[in-house]
């Protein structure tokens, strides 16, 4: 045979080969699963899927509301002139200054009132003189008065003797009548310069009242939030804006807006998270007062809330707050085992390896867990990270989570 012929037939061989190899491959397959069938009878039930379950933990949550307002004075004071018509002098705080009860704000000038204390000086030391005067005046119609009085009472003894005549009695008893107006006289005329003296001090009193007031005081302990006051102004009692207007104490507040829902909830005492603009970390208050109306047109009503003393609350900032309401128990559960729909709120539970749907009311909701009201009992066994692969009625594997889990938050 020739090498050709002999390299064809090996080709041959070989193809053949390949074929019958190819043939026992896929037979294999179905020799074993008729092997299987042959061994058991039937196929093989898939196993149930393995979920982690949580059962729900009592736990106390805090009810809070969020409110935003202003930062505004406690107790704002408006300090003016307590006398007018006179120019303002020197001016001795800013805005901003801490001041104390009585501190002088600002002075007045003085000369004019200086000018009347002098005059009244001088109109004291006269009414002084006068009244000086009208007692000697006094003194000196009493003695008259009793020096003809007595000289009646000898013309009378005289007369029954018969040593004075009828004429010379009647001279003296008008002598004494005259004596005794002219005591009369002398007497209002002392009253009058006793009054004139008295009028003469209450002149002085009110000066120097004046004089006192030309020091524009604080009226209470306090923070300086405007001043007004310029130097050279004349100072009106009726002018539109005070001088000075005073924090006393420096107390701040925020008056926060609060919807008319959360009203009947809002009382004195409770606290509060307040973060004014610009801080980075919250200051603790507690509500101070609330507001007996609601606005007709926002709905909206007014909460005060005591703020601590901070030299970096300004009047007038933004600020918003966390009140608290209140605690409220109840069973939680991780939010992750929570899911909704069209009808509410839902989670899968599971009872004796089946999968059923349980409607729930949650409620609050802190750090990852939600509160349930209603639809849960405490041994329940809740699908914690329900998805949706799971439908009611699925057969499945509990795995009760770790308590890391179990409290995931």
């Amino acid at each position: 045979m020739s090498a050709p012929a002999r390299r064809a037939s090996l080709v041959r061989r070989m193809a053949a080969f390949a074929l019958a190899a190819a043939l026992l491959a896929a037979a294999a397959p179905v020799t074993a699963a008729a092997e299987a069938a042959k061994t058991d009878g039937a196929p093989k039930a898939p196993s149930a899927l393995a979920v982690t379950v949580v059962k729900p933990r009592p736990d106390t949550l805090n009810d809070t509301l969020l409110v935003t307002g202003t930062v505004m004075p406690r107790e704002e004071i408006e300090v003016g002139p307590e006398i007018e018509g006179y120019r303002l002098m020197e001016i001795l705080v800013e805005a901003g200054d801490r001041v104390e009860k009585g501190q002088v704000l600002a002075r007045l000038s003085r000369e004019v009132l200086e000018t009347q204390l002098a005059q009244n000086t001088a109109s004291a030391a006269k009414a002084r003189a006068a009244i000086a005067q009208q007692r000697a005046a006094l003194d000196q119609a009493l003695a008259q008065e009793t020096e003809a009085t007595s000289a009646v009472e000898r013309t009378r003894q005289l007369r029954k003797t018969g040593t004075s005549s009828q004429e010379q009695l009647d001279e003296r008893e008008r002598a004494v009548k005259v004596a005794t107006a002219q005591v009369a006289a002398a007497r209002e005329t002392l009253v009058a310069a006793e009054a004139e003296s008295v009028f003469v001090k209450a002149q002085r009193d009110e000066i120097e009242v004046k004089l006192n007031r030309t020091d524009v005081r604080a009226p209470a302990k306090g923070l300086i939030l405007s001043r007004e006051a310029r130097l050279g102004a004349i100072a009106l009692s009726t002018r539109t804006s005070p001088l000075f207007r005073i924090a006393e104490d420096g107390a701040m507040d925020l008056e926060a807006d609060v919807p008319e829902g959360a009203m009947p909830r809002m009382k004195d005492g409770l606290g509060a998270q307040v973060l004014p603009a610009g801080f980075e970390a919250p200051l603790w208050g507690k509500v101070r007062l609330v507001s007996a109306e609601v606005d007709r047109a926002s709905r909206l009503g007014k909460v005060k809330i005591a703020l601590p003393d901070d030299p970096r609350l300004k009047s007038g900032a933004y600020g918003r707050a966390v009140v608290t309401l209140g605690e409220v128990k109840g069973l939680t559960l991780p939010q992750s085992a929570v899911m909704f729909d069209v009808e509410g709120a839902y989670v899968l539970t599971v009872t004796d390896g089946i999968v059923g749907i349980r409607r729930i009311v949650p409620g609050l909701k802190k750090d990852g867990r939600i509160l349930v009201t209603d639809g849960l009992s405490p041994g329940t066994d809740v699908v914690a990270r329900a998805g949706s692969f799971l439908r009611d009625g699925d057969r499945v594997t509990p795995v009760t989570a770790p308590v890391s889990l179990g409290e995931a938050r």
